[in-house]
């Protein structure tokens, strides 16, 4: 190479088109959808498929999740109607059974099935009976609330 070869050259304004290069600046180059500098981040145009996707995938996770919420808020209301249904079903016995005393709001009741098929209210818990067991079957035991329903321990 030669010292000729480095040599700056004329430019020739005549041959510069200035519409041309009006077309190719701008007052804010920040705004272009390319880079604007050699240094200058590469913006790529995003696939419109895969925006869609990401989208759908993240609505999808979330209202699955809404959905397991839901369940299991359904799950609790079922067990607390099955624990509703219990205690009417054991009141219900309680009140149709022979009692030999007056209940006291507080305190723990049994609730035992006889031999014969009628139940009775008792003071005296299944493992206070000892050998001398007088009832057939254990049904339930409860205490009685202050609106005179019972609640159901067991």
């Amino acid at each position: 190479m030669n010292i000729d070869d480095y040599t700056p050259k004329e430019i020739d304004i005549s041959q510069i088109d200035l519409e041309k290069m009006k077309e190719k600046t701008t007052e804010n180059p920040g705004l272009l959808p390319y880079a604007h500098t050699v240094g200058g981040a590469v913006i790529k145009p995003e696939d419109e498929g895969k925006i869609k996707g990401r989208a759908i995938q993240a609505m999808q996770e979330q209202t699955t999740s809404q959905m397991k919420q839901l369940y299991e808020q359904m799950q609790t209301l079922a067990r607390q109607a099955q624990d509703i249904n219990r205690r009417i079903e054991v009141s219900n016995r309680i009140y149709i059974a022979e009692m030999r005393f007056e209940p006291i709001i507080g305190r723990i009741y049994y609730l035992y099935e006889r031999g014969d098929g009628t139940d009775t209210l008792s003071l005296v818990a299944p493992n206070e009976w000892g050998r001398s067991a007088k009832y057939a079957k254990h049904i339930a035991t409860a205490k009685l609330l202050a609106d005179h329903t019972w609640e159901v321990l067991d």
